[in-house]
């Protein structure tokens, strides 16, 4: 009787294809991104991560753990997922504002909490958690994460931005970081506040920034997306590999004339 023959798996057609068979059947990816005080129009990039995301076939829970978000649910210590949003058939949103205390233990850490949001969000390809730096190294305890800083035009948000990366470095050993510039900020503008960050993490802390991607939150809601927050987004989501921004920092596309726009709506801001 003839062997059957052993049917191997078919090779992937593109990069979003890839990235599905990778999540398939996997728990949540955690997507720290860095609380920045100094950065205004937060809500605008974690809406334009979540397209980004979207865009490689990924379920994206936001997870609001700022000190800027809105409270939680009252019913959150009962029922976490009932208190999870839908906002549309990719992207669902939680407020968690001073949540995960809820989940200290006898250690001082907050990993609990990241469990009881894989509980109760299992359909969540990713899991975009936004929350300050002292509250990440509690909740990753254990873990190398793969955080997102956040600056903005001014300069004390690079400047917290290297505050954040120097308290994760240390504490969780994190050393590869992605930077988002948000705000009306040139490509040009963005790039030399990059290269300083970076130099700054490869001297003292032996970190660097992986990716960098810049967010115009004065852009029209339905703008297309860079290629460099594309890049972005698919890097924190896949195994590290050559195919990662060149030279450490992603190419950046040429500046734009920002248009003005009203804050955007919805429950992100």
């Amino acid at each position: 009787m003839p062997a059957t023959p052993t049917r191997r798996a078919a090779a992937p057609r593109d990069q979003a294809h890839g990235l599905r068979q990778l999540f398939a059947g996997r728990p949540s990816c955690f997507v720290p991104l860095v609380h920045n005080p100094h950065v205004g129009d937060t809500g605008v990039v974690m809406e334009r991560l979540c397209a980004a995301f979207a865009t490689l076939g990924l379920r994206t829970l936001v997870v609001d753990a700022a000190d800027t978000a809105s409270p939680p649910h009252e019913l959150a210590g009962v029922d976490l997922a009932a208190c999870i949003e839908p906002l549309s058939p990719q992207v669902s949103y939680l407020a968690a504002r001073g949540l995960a205390m809820n989940y200290l233990d006898g250690r001082a850490t907050l990993t609990g909490f990241l469990e009881a949001l894989r509980g109760a969000a299992p359909q969540a390809d990713v899991v975009l958690l936004h929350a300050g730096a002292l509250d990440l190294r509690r909740m990753f305890i254990g873990a190398t994460p793969r955080p997102v800083l956040l600056a903005g035009a001014g300069a004390d948000s690079l400047t917290h931005a290297y505050t954040s990366m120097k308290l994760l470095s240390q504490r969780l050993g994190a050393l590869a970081y992605g930077l988002v510039v948000a705000g009306d900020v040139s490509a040009r503008r963005a790039r030399r506040m990059a290269d300083r960050l970076d130099d700054c993490a490869d001297h003292f802390l032996g970190a660097a920034l992986r990716d960098l991607a810049v967010v115009d939150t004065l852009a029209p809601p339905h703008a297309p997306l860079g290629a460099d927050l594309r890049r972005l987004a698919a890097g924190l989501v896949a195994p590290p590999g050559p195919a990662a921004a060149v030279n450490g920092l992603a190419e950046l596309p040429a500046p734009r004339t920002p248009e003005r726009r009203p804050p955007a709506a919805g429950r992100l801001n």
